[in-house]
């Protein structure tokens, strides 16, 4: 039985081969995830400043219903 020289080597470009297709599935995933959290983060951002524009309106409806109150307990 022979082994040829270049046998060691064929398995060396072979294991290169599958490691350099899983990274490259790999990155594939990480772009696809990555997108999914870029929108995801997108829509949070959006929420959170309706959020804060709800807060600030409920904040001068109480403020300005706190100062009728006051007037009327004024009068």
């Amino acid at each position: 039985m022979t082994i040829s020289p270049d046998a060691p080597e064929s398995l060396d470009i072979s294991a290169l081969e599958m490691r350099v297709d899983e990274l490259l599935n790999t990155i594939d995933s990480l772009a696809v995830e990555n997108e999914a959290l870029k929108s995801q983060q997108a829509a949070l951002t959006a929420e959170r400043a309706q959020l804060i524009e709800k807060t600030e309106l409920a904040r001068t409806r109480i403020e300005a219903m706190i100062a009728r109150l006051k007037a009327m307990e004024n009068r």
